[in-house]
């Protein structure tokens, strides 16, 4: 017979578990990678690492002219990347001490708004994908595309759409855009009430995300979150309401708040922002000045390449009063709809194409904005610009050094302060839980690691 075991021997040794949780990962967006401290089931602890796409959006914006960095914006959160435009522009005006018309700021507001809500759109129909509610997310991407038809319309891309300009915008708003932008909102009314029946009675979504990933409100500001995250704990931060800017300040809207900082009160947070983005729209097209008015019936409207072999050979009589009938990339660029959208500095806003084309001042006066070493000169300082992003406080700090480059740019990206309180987060949950917390934050690469 063999000799008897030890009852302390068959005691079994109980040890944590290390778990990767990417970067390829369809969660994860193959950027992120957490490393997961487990104990069965739950999360004893986590490391998150996000170097996986580092974009180097800061030093290529310091490589050249300022109105440069717009499609380097673009990149950041790419889900909303009209915001990051008009952040980006708001920080350089106010370095430059300028103020832009009052259509153009009515149009910013427009526009940002539209973004905001694209964002969110895509922030919870990917999440309730990833818990398996896949209709959810058809019918979001649906009222996305809505919107991102109007995107299009106006800045002739739908997602890097480098629309603002240091000053102003590329151009006006198309001729029918706001019947068209009334009936898209409509329509996404629609779908996020079909939504809201789909979840927010839905015994399985709200199991999932109530009394999870919950952070509190004094750790929440400790860490520096902003936006939806911060504002599910019962703060009401919002940057809109607290600096407000461009014409937030005579808009009449609500910032929605939580109360317990879990997964369904950003749900919730962020549904109720879509509603209050709509009010916000609604009022600014209520009351944005007019518009551009017609040409007059006298005058001679002609493609603008004719123009352009016109004056190479001096048969340029006439021009100054001629209308330019430019292509759909230059379309609300002419005279009639500059001064609507862009400041009356030729230091930094371009000139009128009819002007470019017809006559040399307003050609030179393009040559000195576009051409290396020209271009628009700030004077030495600095300035910092906050606006209200899709997923909180978007800060843009520029320092100039009085050249026609930027010496610093320095983005504050909203979604940065979340990531470094996710192991705090996902700490006592479960691993299922990963996942939709992971979406609450509604992290994007480009704008994280910059």
């Amino acid at each position: 017979m063999g000799k008897p075991i030890n009852s302390e021997a068959r005691a079994t040794e109980t040890r944590s578990m290390l778990l990767n949780v990417g970067p390829q990962h369809p969660a994860m967006h193959g950027i992120v990678r957490i490393i997961a401290e487990l104990e069965g089931e739950t999360v004893l602890g986590a490391d998150v690492e996000i170097g996986y796409l580092h974009r180097a959006f800061e030093k290529m914006c310091e490589q050249g002219p300022y109105n440069n960095a717009i499609p380097y914006t673009d990149r950041l959160n790419y889900v909303s990347p009209l915001i990051n435009n008009i952040g980006y522009c708001l920080a350089v005006e106010r370095l430059m001490g300028l103020r832009t018309t009052e259509r153009c700021q009515y149009i910013r507001v427009i526009m940002s708004e539209i973004s905001r809500i694209t964002d969110h759109l895509t922030c919870i129909g990917a999440t309730a994908m990833e818990l398996g509610a896949f209709t959810v997310f058809l019918y979001m991407i649906k009222a996305r595309e809505f919107l991102y038809e109007i995107i299009e319309s106006v800045t002739g891309a739908r997602l890097t759409i480098s629309y603002a300009r240091v000053g102003g915008l590329k151009a006006d708003l198309p001729e029918g855009f706001e019947e068209r932008l009334r009936d898209a909102i409509s329509r996404t009314r629609k779908v996020l009430k079909e939504v809201d029946g789909l979840l927010g009675a839905n015994r399985i979504f709200i199991d999932r995300l109530k009394d999870v990933g919950i952070i509190s409100r004094e750790d929440a500001l400790a860490y520096g979150i902003t936006g939806p995250f911060l504002r599910s704990t019962g703060a009401d931060y919002d940057v809109r309401k607290a600096q407000p800017y461009l014409v937030y300040d005579r808009i009449d809207f609500d910032v929605p708040v939580g109360e317990h900082g879990d997964n369904l009160d950003r749900y919730a947070v962020r549904m109720e922002e879509m509603a209050q983005s709509m009010r916000i729209i609604e009022q600014a097209l209520k009351e944005m000045p007019a518009g551009p008015v017609l040409v007059d019936r006298e005058e001679k409207v002609i493609p603008a390449a004719e123009m352009v072999d016109e004056a190479k050979i001096g048969h340029t009589q006439g021009f100054k009063a001629v209308g330019v009938e430019a292509d759909p990339t230059l379309e609300g660029t002419g005279r009639p709809f500059h001064a609507t959208v862009y400041a009356r500095e030729k230091n930094v806003s371009l000139p009128a194409k009819e002007d470019a084309y017809g006559n040399i001042e307003g050609l030179m006066n393009h040559f000195k904005l576009v051409m290396h070493g020209h271009g628009m000169r700030p004077p030495r300082g600095e300035a910092y610009f906050p606006v209200e992003g899709a997923n909180g406080e978007l800060g843009f700090y520029v320092v100039s050094d009085g050249t026609e480059r930027p010496y610093r740019v320095r983005v504050r990206p909203p979604c940065f302060p979340i990531m470094a309180a996710l192991p705090k987060i996902l700490t006592g949950d479960m691993v299922a839980d990963i996942v939709p917390t992971f979406g609450s934050v509604n992290m994007i690469g480009g704008e994280l690691d910059r």
